[in-house]
């Protein structure tokens, strides 16, 4: 088991070098000179002199080889220093943390939301295979899959707020401000979490242990809830892992339709902005934390599941 541990930490300090390299690389991948890119994110005017572009390529340290650029660019990133915004001239750590949080608060609502109808329902419809039950739950959550957030989200607000006057129609300043993207954002999770809850809880109910509580008396539902949920639920929390890693930068649309002060708005002001250090920094922390959870959630696995430990060491 420590073997394996610490191949994981392996895997993650050498992912997160590839990223930070990926990261450093963007002011690169513009086309043009990095300095003079920055120079006009700051100013505002595509017109710059090559005097101020020599000057801030000297105070930037851009002048040196690429390779010494990166080191220290790294040593001030693992310190905490990921810049300053040309936009508002903030701190980007902070600009990152304060959006993080957010982003974080409205993943963790839809997806908790997302799972708590998906994996009784999943459940059922395996129960009912076939059934009328089990066919308007696929109906409706193929119509789910197929519906974007920006078609859903303005729909929300027409029907929330404007209609009905139940919740805000946008903004954070509170729990109300959560509910109505937090649904949106969440039917698309639910769709998926139905359909791979369906699928591996009609594997667990044609186990042969099922079939040996069944023989000694339990009914169907004792049976599913003692011994089929906990391998059912399974695929779902690595689904779970891997849809919370991705909509803490990837919520874009929601967010700015809603004018949620998160990640993926932040990155979407920055590319809008050019604003270089944001879209450094955010890049980073959202890979980085991506690739955290995915390695953490393959570790709660080896522990629930033995055959997925019996499984890595081989």
């Amino acid at each position: 088991m420590t073997k394996i541990l610490l191949q994981r930490l392996a895997f993650l300090c050498a992912t997160s070098l590839v990223v930070s390299i990926l990261a450093f690389l963007v002011p690169y991948m513009t086309g043009g000179d990095p300095v003079r890119t920055i120079l006009q994110s700051r100013v505002g005017d595509l017109a710059v002199d090559q005097d101020s572009v020599a000057a801030l390529r000297i105070k930037l340290g851009l002048d040196r080889p690429l390779y010494e650029q990166y080191g220290l660019w790294l040593a001030d990133a693992v310190h905490g220093d990921l810049g300053v915004s040309f936009a508002n001239k903030m701190p980007v750590a902070n600009e990152v943390a304060r959006a993080l949080g957010v982003s974080a608060t409205l993943a963790a609502v839809s997806l908790a939301f997302a799972l708590l109808v998906a994996f009784p329902l999943g459940t059922l419809s395996a129960m009912r295979r076939g059934g009328r039950f089990d066919t308007l739950a696929t109906f409706v959550t193929q119509t789910f899959v197929a519906v974007p957030e920006y078609w859903m989200a303005p729909m929300a607000i027409l029907l929330c707020s404007l209609h009905l006057g139940l919740l805000p129609s946008a903004g954070w300043r509170g729990w109300s401000c959560v509910i109505m993207p937090a649904l949106v954002l969440s039917l698309r999770p639910m769709a998926y979490f139905t359909r791979v809850t369906r699928a591996a809880m009609i594997d667990v109910l044609g186990a042969p242990y099922i079939t040996a509580a069944l023989s000694r008396g339990l009914n169907m539902r004792q049976t599913v809830v003692h011994h089929g949920v906990r391998n059912g639920i399974m695929p779902v929390l690595t689904l779970f892992a891997m849809w919370l890693a991705g909509l803490l930068g990837g919520s874009v649309v929601v967010e700015v339709i809603f004018s949620i002060p998160g990640m993926g708005r932040l990155l979407f002001e920055a590319v809008i902005n050019k604003d270089i250090p944001m879209l450094q920094g955010g890049f980073v922390c959202i890979v980085v934390l991506s690739i955290v959870i995915t390695t953490v959630t393959d570790i709660i696995h080896m522990f629930i599941n033995p055959a997925v430990r019996v499984g890595h060491a081989r």
